[in-house]
């Protein structure tokens, strides 16, 4: 039975958080969004945000009612916004990213404040639309006034996952790790890590690490720099280097791989399943005890129609039980020593042959 390997997920990742505010963290950039360091990412509530969003909400609706009617403003401008705002309202149904909602919704507000500037110019009701506009206008400087903004402390992708993890699992200790101080952490496989809601993140997306405990015998004969492939539960493929090693009190190997894709993949998890590709040949996969060794040559005898052809073999990898087989080059075999002769007359094996099993007992 396939063993399922457990990986412990290593970011380069630093928090950000205000610790002197309580209040409600509001979201200013998408889960997964890149920024640059400083960006804004999100902000805290002001201590009378509720209120004040009340308030707006109230003052947006008498703009509209003191709007409507006002059919009579033919301006190229009103016209032109209200396309703008037309198809911002359009494209919001196609819309799924709370964020890109937000943006859009936005946008549509900015529209039709305009709009109400330009009617409160070319109608009677104008002074009391401006008055309403400068009004709201003070609320919204409020909210910004009196808002914490937190921002980027270094290049990457905002999350908003936390699990108070991001300074235990990092690439600037590996000496730390080991198994048990693993299995401490008392982590669910494929559990998704909960929002926050008083501070985010920001991870270096280019790539990260992962961590596990092994006891095959690639594992123990691996070496930090070799080039390995995992595939991950999501069946993706991916290039790999091992990037630590470090043997266990119970003759395992803890080892630590580096990959540079579908690092976004993995951002909401901390614990996963994966496997590890240590080698992969294109071949014939043959029992070892089909195959007889002679004069540093290897072949294995073929069975086809009665007749019997001792057929040469190149190995390709092998363990202590299977053998991955293939036919050598014509340029191989005359490295080989042999002549045009003998590789014109030379049979190969191919994926049909039947192949006999202790072939010099027959």
């Amino acid at each position: 039975m396939k063993r399922v390997l457990f990986g412990y997920v290593i970011r380069d990742e630093k928090i950000a958080k205000d610790s002197n505010t309580k209040n409600k963290m509001i979201q200013i950039k998408a889960e997964g969004e890149k920024v640059a360091k400083g960006d804004q990412i999100f902000r805290y509530a002001s201590e009378n945000e509720e209120e004040i969003n009340t308030k707006i909400d109230e003052l947006n609706n008498k703009i509209q009612e003191a709007m409507l009617g006002q059919n009579n403003l033919f301006s190229n401008d009103v016209k032109a916004i209200e396309s703008q705002i037309e198809t911002k309202i359009d494209g919001l149904s196609s819309k799924n990213n709370l964020q890109e909602i937000s943006e859009y919704k936005k946008d549509i507000n900015t529209y039709i404040t305009k709009k109400s500037k330009i009617a409160g110019d070319l109608s009677q009701a104008g002074s009391y639309i401006k008055g309403l506009i400068e009004e709201r206008e003070d609320y919204q400087n409020k909210l910004t006034k009196n808002s914490k903004y937190v921002t980027a402390p270094m290049s990457g992708v905002v999350s908003y996952r936390v699990d108070d993890l991001e300074d235990v699992l990092t690439p600037n200790n590996f000496e730390s790790l080991n198994q048990d101080m693993l299995k401490k952490l008392n982590l669910e496989t494929g559990q998704i890590v909960t929002t926050s809601n008083d501070k985010g993140k920001v991870i270096n997306n280019y790539e990260c690490y992962i961590a596990t405990i092994l006891s095959s015998d690639d594992a123990k004969e691996a070496t930090s720099g070799k080039k390995v492939t995992l595939r991950l539960s999501t069946q993706d493929e991916i290039d790999a280097t091992v990037s630590y090693i470090s043997e266990q009190d119970d003759k395992s190997v803890l080892i630590v791989f580096k990959i540079g894709d579908c690092v976004e993949k993995l951002i909401d998890y901390r614990k996963i399943t994966f496997d590890v590709i240590w080698w992969r040949y294109e071949g014939l996969k043959v029992p070892k005890t089909v195959v007889i060794y002679d004069n540093g040559l290897s072949y294995v005898v073929r069975n086809r129609a009665g007749y019997q052809d001792k057929i040469l073999v190149k190995i390709l990898k092998e363990n202590d039980n299977y053998c991955i087989v293939g036919n050598y080059s014509n340029e191989e075999l005359k490295d080989l020593g042999f002549t045009t002769e003998d590789i014109r007359n030379m049979k190969k094996i191919s994926i049909y042959d039947e192949i006999i099993i202790n072939p010099e007992t027959q």
